[in-house]
């Protein structure tokens, strides 16, 4: 018997104007875990929707254990035995756990008998999970921890897995991994896709690299570099960012018992958060997705308007200013999600750049818009952070996700803020990306800017940050310098640990 579960064989599939597969080929062997690599754009969220029954292919084969395999919708792909664990989760906060359990389920077992299969295997793998437990309530490993074992309870001999870490702290990681590595000595195949290459390095059998749509390549993570693996990747070398001496300025941003009720039925409220930030500082605010991140930089940003406590910059008191008097003061914001709330999914390039750089980058006369300053604006920013697009008249929804946070993110640093906020600034880039992009902001501080960048890429956070400070359930815990502190400590602060508890900032 062969030890091939999937067999890819010349698997092609075009868009107008873009091959986003080109003669791909590889197989995935029983029982192994195999990593899926490439660029943002490279082709690999097309590939794993062929696979998952979401995508038809144009040209090329599959075959599963030896039998054809071309699933025209997903729940073909599940009976053949295949499951998928997305990137953005598929839950319903208003449900309870068995209840969104049995959403992704073709023929679900009663609710009691449900519920006592959801604790058996939840226990099993050491993803321990209450049936009842409204999803809305669960924080985003737990979410993903339902996710998996609505997989694993269709007993799948192929798991693939979408960026499953991005949202995890370290000792989360860590009981995935224990997770994975317990389905594979069971003989399940694991497609594993990530831009974190040390997990791969750890984690993975084998790698496959996708470029330009092309398979460039394969490799054993463990007998690499993560610098080769990414070098594979984008087919050059790139540098690592490199932090500039900078003497630290006056303080720019002073916030002083910051809270804020629930917003909506599941929104994390602020609970007394005070910090300062210096010019030319970058404070990093790690924690797992769902503490109040996204409430913080709306209450940063000028979108919520607080209660309670002060937001001061340059000394001047702007908590009841909305977000276009905090820009035009200097105080700048790029928000986690790009399409929606970064980006006008329907609006061009250029129509998303004049939505925040209308009056820092001089875009309007009496009321009116420059097109052309305006479209002009969008082609720097394209050219200056390599966003992959024909022009800066194409909708930001016809961008990949990669591209369109190269855009976003590039359209508020060059507009020279003297305070950023900056949520997931790397989030779904690629290696070369995310260098560069973690370079622009450590340039921009180094000409006397005060960043704060909230991330749950904790290497990230550790690669750019002076201090490091962590959010768990709307609250904060005193920032550190980040020389002081190893990745157990943040680990443990980022959880809410005793110990760590919360402390106010000394003025």
């Amino acid at each position: 018997m062969s030890d091939t579960l999937l067999s890819i064989r010349g698997l092609t599939k075009a868009y107008p104007g873009v091959v986003a597969n080109d003669d791909v080929s590889f197989d995935i062997q029983k029982g192994e875990i195999h990593a899926l690599l490439g660029e943002n754009g490279a082709g690999k969220s097309t590939l794993v929707k062929m696979i998952y029954g979401l995508v038809a292919p144009d040209k090329g084969d599959m075959s599963f254990d030896g039998a054809g395999h071309a699933p025209s919708k997903p729940s073909e792909a599940r009976q053949a035995g295949v499951a998928m664990v997305f990137q953005h989760f598929s839950l319903f906060d208003a449900l309870n756990v068995a209840e969104n359990v049995a959403l992704g389920m073709e023929n679900p077992p009663a609710p009691r008998d449900l519920a006592k299969r959801i604790r058996e295997v939840s226990e099993l793998y050491g993803l321990p999970l209450d049936p009842a437990r409204m999803v809305g309530t669960l924080s985003a490993g737990e979410r993903q921890r339902v996710e998996i074992i609505r997989c694993l309870l269709q007993d799948p001999r192929l798991l693939i897995m979408d960026e499953p870490t991005s949202v995890l702290t370290p000792q989360e990681v860590e009981i995935l991994f224990e997770t994975l590595r317990k389905l594979k000595a069971e003989g399940t195949s694991i497609l594993y896709i990530s831009h974190k290459l040390e997990e791969i390095r750890a984690l993975c059998d084998h790698a496959t690299i996708l470029r330009h749509g092309k398979n460039v390549g394969t490799c054993i993570p463990a007998e690499s570099t993560a610098r080769e693996m990414a070098e594979m990747m984008v087919g050059s070398s790139f540098a690592t960012p490199a932090a500039h001496d900078r003497e630290l300025g006056d303080v720019l941003l002073d916030v002083t018992g910051l809270s804020l009720p629930q917003q909506g039925d599941f929104g994390t409220p602020l609970r007394d958060i005070s910090f300062q930030l210096r010019a030319g500082e970058v404070l990093g605010l790690g924690g797992v997705a769902g503490n109040g991140q996204d409430e913080l930089l709306m209450a940063l940003s000028g979108e919520y308007l607080t209660e309670a406590g002060s937001v001061a910059l340059k000394g001047a008191d702007v908590s009841r200013h909305g977000p276009s008097a905090r820009r035009n003061a200097g105080l700048l914001s790029a928000p986690e999600e790009r399409l929606g709330h970064a980006a006008a999914p329907d609006m061009s390039l250029t129509e998303n750049g004049v939505l925040t750089a209308a009056e820092r980058q001089n875009l309007t006369s009496n009321g009116l818009i420059n097109w052309g300053k305006a479209q002009g604006f969008a082609e720097t920013v394209i050219k200056t952070f390599d966003v992959r697009t024909p022009g800066p008249h194409v909708a930001a929804r016809a961008l990949s996700g990669g591209n369109l946070q190269k855009y976003v993110v590039g359209r508020e640093i060059l507009q020279d803020p003297e305070v950023l906020v900056i949520n997931q600034p790397t989030w779904g880039v690629d290696a070369a990306a995310a260098a560069s992009i973690r370079q622009a902001l450590l340039d921009l501080a180094a000409k006397g800017a005060a960043i704060v960048v909230i991330s749950q890429d904790l290497d990230e956070l550790m690669e750019i940050s002076d201090r490091f400070g962590a959010l768990n359930e709307g609250r904060l815990s005193a920032p550190r310098p980040v020389a002081e502190l190893d990745m157990e400590q943040i680990g443990l602060m980022m959880g809410g640990a005793h110990g760590m508890e919360v402390a106010h900032v000394e003025h």
